[in-house]
This record gives C-alpha cells, structure tokens and sequence, in this order.
C-alpha cells in the first residue's frame, strides 16, 4: 500500500516514443478511445501504465527532471544500454556500481523523458 503502482511517460510525438520503448523494452502500446487527451495503455511484464500526448512544452534540455524517475530492471545493463542510443536515446549518467546492491545508470528517451536502468549485482566492480 502507499507504493507507486502506475506510471505516465509525456510525449510530444507519441509515435516515437512507442517505437522507442517497443524496440527497446519490447513493451506494447493500446490506444485508449473516448477520452479528452491522446492516451496509449502500456502493456509491460510487471508494471502498470500510460503514455500520452504532452500537454505542455517540456523543459528545456539540461534543466534538471521535474517528475519522478522510474528505473527499469535488466538483464543486460550494456546491451540495453546499445539499445537505447541506437533507438535514438542519450545517456544522462553513466552507468555506475551501487556497492551490494547493481549496476545503474540514466538515460533520457527520444523525447527528452529521464528514466533509469539498474541490474542487480550485489558485487558490482
């Protein structure tokens, strides 16, 4: 109870940002009719949540998020990480060893989004 269970990704250009998290993450998009915005239901293995059209400008680059940061776990920190720049992501913070816990590190979307990545190794070096 009281722990995040939900999650909403902006996008100024919906599409891309389906095809970047479908090619990165796989996940699978569904959009949802009869409401007063754009709005797709993610599909994911374990989580719960949406994208939908930005309703305002994002800001500008390099100004710090301004939203909670959601991280995904992984299997392959490098290879996803391969992914995500060849799908048109950018590293926001190389990836980094968290003593007993993983490897993690932050991207930011096509659509300048920030989110992480982590993959447990309780011996990273």
């Amino acid at each position: 109870m009281n722990s995040p269970s939900y999650f909403e990704i902006q996008a100024a250009d919906p599409e891309r940002a389906i095809g970047f998290y479908t090619a990165v993450f796989g996940w699978s998009f569904t959009k949802v009719t009869d409401l007063p915005i754009d709005y797709w239901r993610i599909q994911a293995e374990d989580m719960r949540g949406g994208l939908l059209k930005r309703p305002t400008i994002a800001p500008p680059p390099r100004s710090g998020t301004n939203a909670y940061v959601g991280s995904m776990p992984v299997t392959n920190f490098d290879g996803t990480a391969i992914a995500i720049l060849k799908n048109g992501g950018q590293v926001a913070l190389e990836k980094f060893a968290v003593p007993g816990s993983c490897w993690q590190g932050y991207f930011l979307d096509p659509e300048g989004n920030t989110f992480g990545l982590f993959q447990v190794d309780e011996n990273p070096k």
